[in-house]
């Protein structure tokens, strides 16, 4: 049926398409062509009084007459396809269905046969449908990309097409505007929606030097954007072109399905042949019963459910993904994560923020806010990230820093200065031991044994305090973690950092085994073991240093990849918000989409043996075989699939 569906679907996008952008026109067109609603209206009609005609009056020449016209104008793609499959000597589905149809005729059923091609095309232009809203899901990611932009030129204003608008020109984004363009915020204030890329609901605040993205919306307020990407190159068209190329990935449940496909139609002619002359040889069956008794055979045997049991799914979670922010690059990497009982993740800036915050303040002598106030007074003259942590914890307790002299950085070890003619320091070396040695030491070690990085502040003649700070732990990381394990799914994290470090934060957040000090070539050896141990592999992390990991496991997913190529480039799925949740989202939608695929195909499975073997025994007719068995379950399995991209789906946290 697929095949015949894509001769429809090439009649559509060989169309010019008015709203087109390069690469996207194929998605384009009305989802519902309105001259089939025709075509099948009129062959319905025509099918309607040809039974008439044939069943209730004595016209039964002209009845089937009409029929045959139903017939060859309803199943008319199914006709010519099964026509060019056995000139290349092909067995597809359209040809069971037109052996069917014609043997009927033949045999004094013109009904039957009339209908069997009509419910059978409806069944096609169904899918063809369903196929079609799972495409105009990535059509609307585009679409809601403005086409024109307010662009500031030569002192004016002037609006243009988005296609025009250079690299490094400023854009005009009023309240209420689509961004226009991917971008950098030069002046204004707003909250932007950014649901359609990173599927947040809540708005985030953006100002001077935020990054902006073509389709987020702006609530309120102006913003004026410096264009840093052309509109092909824009995060939504990126967005679009992976989704439409994972849809043309096929899944191992589905390759295994189509290369079943091609050998299983010439076994189900060749059993009805056989059930054709049997039956009257051996049994004394009579030809006709046993010739419709094949026929039904036939059409019931048509994996049309079966075929598309698996890609209606796997589109349906592709797209749902999508719409949530997370970027499946192809339907083996969704199906392949469903199936992981490991995960691993990469620890700084996947499970922790990547940003130092000061966690203890420590005095020996001296009050805690003192020892705060020297350290960051002399670390608001250096640029290092753990200066800048001491000094957003000073600026939030409201310290007064003091003027610092003779200020010196020594790289490695710490700085130093003069304060109110004391000499002060501050680093990760101890000044000349004093009489305070065995009491700092003491919270020293208690604090690094937490996982924390200890800065000491000292004079020349010992230590006055300690500054602990620590890698931020996500918010969600933790009932991530206890989310994937409610699921039977065991957590790994491998991290460059120290041991102790390492150890702490996979104790914080409940991880399952933790291997530290690992350089990224000494990453992608330990995936290759647990893929050895656990089987498939599923490794997160931020998708530029963990790269190498990234691309060696079975799934390599990037975490807050919004904007970056790199990212994008690496990982077989991206995740375009920091969210480490989305990964339990994410295992949630795969665990969902394969057990719809499942579903779908054992339902296809059972229904059609079981109507076969009725067909076999004489208790099944021709048009209730293609309603009921072909139709009908198609029917089922499409609605099925189109399940997982309504509500519901969410993330389980």
């Amino acid at each position: 049926m697929a095949g015949v569906a894509a001769t429809a679907r090439e009649r559509e996008v060989s169309t010019s398409c008015s709203m087109c952008r390069e690469g996207v026109c194929v998605i384009h067109g009305p989802v519902v062509d309105r001259r089939e609603i025709a075509v099948f209206i009129v062959s319905g009609l025509l099918l309607l009084f040809g039974i008439i005609a044939v069943y209730t009056t004595t016209w039964t020449l002209a009845g089937a007459l009409l029929l045959l016209v139903a017939a060859v104008v309803s199943g008319r793609d199914v006709l010519k396809t099964a026509i060019i499959s056995l000139i290349e000597f092909r067995f597809s589905i359209a040809v069971l269905i037109s052996i069917a149809a014609a043997g009927a005729f033949l045999i004094g059923n013109p009904a039957e046969g009339a209908t069997v091609l009509y419910l059978y095309a409806i069944a096609e232009f169904l899918e063809e449908y369903a196929a079609g809203r799972a495409e105009r899901s990535i059509a609307s990611l585009l679409q809601l990309a403005p086409q024109t932009a307010r662009v500031r030129r030569d002192g004016a204003e002037v609006t243009v097409g988005v296609e025009e608008v250079g690299v490094g020109e400023i854009v005009i984004v009023r309240p209420g505007d689509a961004i226009p363009l991917d971008g950098v915020v030069v002046a204004g204030g707003s909250s932007v929606d950014q649901a359609a890329i990173t599927g947040e609901s809540v708005p985030v605040a953006k100002g001077a030097g935020d990054a902006v993205y073509a389709g987020t919306q702006c609530i309120e307020g102006y913003l004026e954007v410096r264009v840093t990407k052309p509109v092909k190159e824009s995060t939504i068209a990126r967005v679009a072109a992976l989704v439409e190329e994972a849809q043309a990935h096929p899944s191992p449940t589905e390759t295994f399905i189509e290369r079943f496909s091609r050998y299983y139609t010439p076994a189900v002619i060749f059993i009805a042949v056989v059930l054709t002359i049997v039956p009257p040889v051996a049994l004394g069956v009579p030809f006709l019963d046993a010739f419709y008794r094949a026929l039904v055979l036939l059409v019931i045997a048509c994996p049309c459910a079966l075929a598309i049991s698996t890609p209606v799914s796997m589109v349906s979670g592709i797209t749902t993904a999508a719409h949530n922010g997370v970027l499946i690059k192809g339907r083996d990497a969704l199906e392949a994560v469903g199936r992981a009982r490991v995960i691993v993740f990469d620890k700084t800036g996947t499970l922790t923020t990547g940003r130092f915050e000061v966690e203890d303040v420590v005095g020996f002598g001296v009050p805690a806010e003192e020892v705060l106030s020297i350290a960051a007074s002399l670390e608001s003259r250096s640029g290092h990230p753990i200066a800048e942590a001491i000094l957003r914890r000073a600026e939030k307790e409201g310290l007064v820093l003091h003027e610092v002299d003779e200020f010196v950085s020594t790289a490695g070890k710490g700085v130093q200065g003069r304060i109110g003619g004391r000499v002060y320091t501050v680093g990760n070396s101890a000044p000349s031991a004093g009489e305070d040695t065995v009491e700092w030491r003491s919270v020293y070690e208690r604090l690094e044994a937490d996982g924390k990085t200890v800065v000491l502040v000292g004079t020349v003649s010992g230590v006055i305090g300690l500054i602990a700070l620590s890698d931020v732990i996500k918010e969600d990381a933790q009932a991530t973690v206890a989310a994937l394990r409610a699921r039977g799914i065991r957590t790994v994290m491998l991290t460059g950092d120290n041991e102790r470090v390492g150890e702490a934060v996979a104790r914080r957040i409940g991880i399952d085994e933790c291997y530290a000090g690992l350089l990224p070539e000494e990453k992608v050896t330990m995936v290759e073991r647990l893929m050895e141990r656990y089987g498939i592999v599923v490794m997160v992390g931020d998708g530029v240093n963990d790269a190498p990991a990234l691309a060696r496991a079975n799934v390599g997913v990037a975490m807050g990849a919004m904007g970056s190529d790199v990212a994008i480039e690496a990982a077989d799925i991206v995740v375009m918000e920091d969210e480490v949740s989305r990964v339990a989202y994410l295992v949630s939608l795969s665990e969902k989409t394969v057990s719809v695929v499942r579903q779908n195909v054992t339902s296809a499975v059972v229904v059609k043996l079981g109507i076969a073997a009725l067909a076999i025994l004489g208790l099944v007719s021709l048009w209730v075989a293609v309603a009921v068995g072909d139709m009908g379950l198609s029917l089922v399995v499409i609605a099925n699939a189109l399940r997982i991209g309504r509500p519901g789906v969410d993330n389980p946290l």
